[in-house]
């Protein structure tokens, strides 16, 4: 299989704070994490659809984490692909 992949995974179990309107704050955890977003274990019909932004904060590292915007780009069945955003 080619991998195009542009940021290589780091697989990492972390624990972190998933918030949008429609499903209000989640805690979940990682499985792996890169450069250019994140895959959670999380249930995708307990997710907002693919295309929405959600704000994600790492929970339990450092005190006050930054909080992230996030695209939900993928879904499978193992959970939801996320990926980093800027939004102004």
């Amino acid at each position: 299989m080619d991998n195009r992949r542009e940021h290589p995974r780091i697989p990492m179990t972390v624990n972190i704070k998933i918030t949008h309107p429609d499903i209000g704050e989640k805690v979940i955890k990682t499985k792996d994490i890169s450069d250019g977003g994140l895959f959670i274990l999380a249930e995708p019909t307990a997710m907002p659809p693919i295309g929405s932004i959600v704000t994600g904060q790492v929970q339990g590292i450092i005190e006050s984490a930054p909080e992230l915007k996030m695209e939900i780009v993928r879904t499978d069945s193992n959970g939801v692909g996320l990926r980093y955003v800027d939004v102004d």
